[in-house]
């Protein structure tokens, strides 16, 4: 590239930072995260895992629009690296094959068209890709969204495809969204969620996930999936909180050697069986004093899931309960989590940590 093309790119480049500085309404994003786990029982590593990343991007804010990018870049020692797949040839032999993915990922990217309907109504129409943040708990949770197998440090966002259209009456936000998971939009759910945040202490949400989108054009199981999640202050210090899932996949007979036949989402949603998943949390999170000094919050939770052996296609293997403990530390533009908890069974200890910066 000739010196005058660089030189223009990066006159633009300028010439646009400062309309957007000018208008306060553009901010540049970006933080650096390290996170590393520790199984008790793996004995043949240092840690069972760990990946430092960036997260970088600007946000636009206004008055009808508001957008986001997020770039996510890992190290080429971590994060997304090259995976093997088996597969079976013709002659039933298992054979491995490798495929690679990027080390920068394209994480969040929206755009959020707003309309003011009057005093208490508003609506919005939001496109793109982004995560929901929906149990706010520290290890277990979002049960609507995610893998009922995975679980783990600040596990409670997913990512979604979507067209979304938000409505805000009062205390109440509704949201329905279409999301797809290819590109032409034979695979895909219908998700809509109401919350609720009263006047006083107290935030209440209630969801529906199904995969309508998959029969349009396929051959497939339809997985339902109800949630509702709630939260009190008890004081200004200390809050309970919980979700409740029910997961149900249909009963009905479907050809699953039909050439359109798409698998559900996730290996155990075997037709007729119920999943309902829960956890119970407590946070107490010190406003003032020592306690404050010495930490932002404290959070104790249980989970139960029922007929885990089905998750797992094991026996006797994993506990039905749960547990985890979290300890959070917020300095200056950093924060600090480490979380104890179980892994297969109750009595199996497994260590977390994640420090983030965040850099503006």
């Amino acid at each position: 590239m000739k010196f005058t093309s660089i030189a223009s790119m990066l006159l633009i480049a300028g010439m646009a930072s400062s309309v957007f500085a000018a208008d306060d309404s553009f901010n540049l994003k970006g933080n650096v995260q390290t996170q590393v786990t520790k199984s008790i029982a793996d004995e043949d590593n240092n840690f069972s895992s760990g990946w430092i990343r960036a997260n970088v991007g600007g946000q636009y804010k206004s008055e009808s629009l508001d957008g986001l990018i997020m770039l996510r870049i890992f190290a080429p020692e971590f994060g997304n690296k090259n995976v093997t797949d088996a597969t079976t040839d013709e002659n039933g032999k298992v054979k491995a094959t490798k495929s690679a993915q990027d080390k920068i990922l394209a994480d969040l990217y929206w755009a959020n068209y707003k309309w003011n309907l009057g005093e208490k109504d508003k609506m919005n129409l939001k496109i793109g890709r982004w995560k929901t943040d929906w149990s706010q708990s520290t290890n277990f949770g979002t049960y609507l969204d995610k893998d009922l197998t995975k679980r783990g440090l600040w596990m409670r966002d997913y990512s979604h495809n979507a067209l979304e259209l938000g409505w805000i009456h009062g205390l109440s936000t509704l949201n329905a969204m279409v999301a797809t998971q290819d590109g032409k939009a034979n695979r895909g759910y219908v998700r809509v969620e109401e919350d609720m945040k009263f006047t006083f202490p107290l935030e209440v949400k209630v969801g529906y996930r199904g995969n309508l989108i998959d029969p349009i054009q396929n051959t497939a199981y339809i997985t339902h999936r109800t949630a509702a999640y709630a939260s009190f202050n008890i004081v200004p210090a200390f809050r309970i909180y919980g979700e409740y899932t029910c997961i149900y996949t249909q009963d009905d007979e479907i050809d699953e050697k039909a050439s359109n036949y798409v698998a559900p989402e996730s290996k155990y949603f075997k037709p007729g069986i119920y999943f309902q998943p829960f956890y119970l949390g407590m946070d107490f999170a010190p406003k003032s004093g020592i306690l404050n000094t010495l930490m932002s919050n404290l959070m104790v939770e249980w989970e139960f899931i029922d007929k885990r052996e089905n998750l797992y296609q094991e026996m006797d293997t994993y506990d039905e309960w749960a547990w985890t403990v979290a300890y959070v530390k917020k300095i200056a533009s950093s924060k600090i989590q480490f979380s104890v908890y179980s892994e297969n069974e109750l009595t199996d200890v497994g260590l977390a940590f994640r420090l983030t910066t965040t850099l503006k």
